[in-house]
């Protein structure tokens, strides 16, 4: 644990011209006092680490010394390829190693190149979860995280519907997609997704298993993602369109089913008739209802009537 953080102090002073013991403290999370015998400890060793006393002071390296200890551990490495998700790795238990990875990378740069993470990182940010939902930290994630990264097997309990079924797995993959973790992975000899909020139970297995090579997890999960929402348009809406009503249609509804509808759409002077496939007529009913005027539900004849009564309570309101 002191060897990591010696290598760290020695990383955080040669990315940078000058620290003070208060930030180097804050930095890895121990004492001043801590700082200065780690200080002392380095010099003694050869590292030529020099305290400037007073007001203005802190540690510095002399002479342009520069550690080899720049290599990325494997860890760090995959991690560092996380680092514009902060909450992801947080919630995977990779914090300290993309951290750790970042001080690495500014500690190799060149001295004209070092402000270059943080450039970076002050103009760019991937926030994966959606709006308006707090974002889920399963517990399931940080040792499938793990299981995942070191190729091992799992055994696990998962909740489906009102029951728990045990599975074997091997996870091969972890996507997070608007705020919710799935999980990509092999039972027996086919590749299912799994929600990681679903599991109640999680054991890393000893044995390793044998990565295929073939399998593309973003392949994998842009098929199984458009499965999913093919599977849940169950009903179809007849609806006749304007020009604007088209335009906006596939904002308010699946994007997908909304333009293969439009292409198929039939014509009825400036305006167009559409069959749309959707997931229920109480959803249509939300989603088409944001349209207003420039939508007219034709069929079926039950939510057409709920149109009608909204048009009147909406008549009677406004007058």
């Amino acid at each position: 644990m002191r060897a990591a953080r010696l290598i760290k102090l020695v990383l955080l002073l040669q990315s940078r011209p000058s620290m003070t013991a208060a930030e180097l403290a804050a930095e890895l999370e121990v004492s001043e006092r801590t700082i200065t015998r780690d200080a002392l400890a380095l010099s003694e060793a050869g590292v030529p680490v020099y305290a400037d006393r007073g007001r203005g002071g802190g540690y510095r390296l002399v002479g342009g010394y520069r550690t080899r200890l720049t290599g990325l551990a494997r860890g760090e490495a995959e991690a560092l390829f996380l680092s514009g998700l902060p909450g992801a790795l947080r919630d995977m238990g990779l914090e300290d190693a993309a951290s750790a990875a970042r001080l690495k990378v500014s500690a190799a740069l060149l001295p004209s190149l070092r402000d270059a993470p943080d450039s970076v990182a002050r103009r760019f940010l991937l926030d994966a979860p959606g709006w308006y939902q707090e974002p889920e930290s399963p517990e399931a994630l940080p040792p499938i995280a793990e299981a995942v990264w070191d190729d091992r097997t799992i055994s696990a309990r998962y909740r489906r519907g009102d029951r728990e079924v045990e599975r074997e797995l091997d996870p091969y993959g972890l996507v997070l997609k608007a705020g919710v973790w799935y999980l990509c992975a092999r039972s027996g000899s086919a590749f299912r997704t799994y929600r990681v909020d679903r599991f109640t139970a999680v054991a890393l297995g000893v044995a390793r298993f044998e990565r295929d090579a073939a399998f593309d997890l973003s392949a994998f999960w842009a098929e199984r993602a458009a499965e999913f929402a093919r599977s849940i348009l169950r009903a179809e809406v007849v609806v006749r369109l304007t020009e604007a009503g088209a335009r906006r249609l596939p904002y308010v509804t699946d994007r997908a089913a909304a333009e293969e509808s439009l292409a198929a759409a039939v014509p009825e002077g400036p305006l167009l008739r559409v069959v749309l496939p959707v997931e229920s007529e109480d959803v249509a009913y939300s989603q088409l209802l944001t349209l207003g005027a420039e939508a007219e539900v034709l069929a079926p004849a039950s939510l057409r009537a709920r149109f009608r009564d909204a048009a009147r309570a909406m008549t009677s309101l406004y007058g």
